[in-house]
């Protein structure tokens, strides 16, 4: 059961909280990726790959691949908000992935078909921000929570 405050309402964690609004933020940026005059050069967007034109914000390369994976993303925070452990889960393990492609941003070649997602210089700087960020966030949020590992 939920803890309550005196009035009897929910208390909601706050890493629960917290996973809840880096979802809705991935699926809004995952919707503004296809929006033209917020990503330029939208008719230049490709499925997937290196040659993708388009750039949300005018900064941050983007494909259909690229945004689709925002939206799931989205998906999947609000999904796991649900439960303390699966907020502390996705904020851990998404800020990984999200480590791990700031890691295949700095080998891949920009230029090469090797860039499927597609990945520029400032998606790698997001990317790292993005993985220590979301971590921090599940850890410090969680720390001395009485079984935030089992629910």
């Amino acid at each position: 059961m939920a803890a309550r405050t005196r009035t009897g309402t929910p208390v909601r964690h706050p890493v629960r909280t917290a996973a809840r609004a880096v979802g809705a933020v991935f699926l809004l940026i995952g919707v503004l990726g296809f929006v033209p005059g917020i990503t330029y050069d939208l008719s230049e967007i490709t499925l997937a790959g290196h040659r993708s034109g388009a750039k949300l914000f005018g900064l941050f390369q983007v494909s259909v691949l690229h945004n689709l994976v925002h939206l799931a993303f989205g998906v999947a925070g609000l999904a796991l908000a649900r439960t303390v452990a699966g907020a502390r889960t996705y904020l851990v393990g998404g800020g990984a992935i999200y480590l791990v492609l700031w890691l295949y941003g700095l080998v891949v070649n920009h230029d090469s078909g090797a860039n499927f997602v597609p990945v520029n210089n400032a998606d790698n700087w997001l990317h790292l921000f993005l993985g220590v960020g979301m971590i921090a966030l599940g850890i410090v949020l969680t720390r001395g929570a009485p079984g935030a590992r089992r629910r």
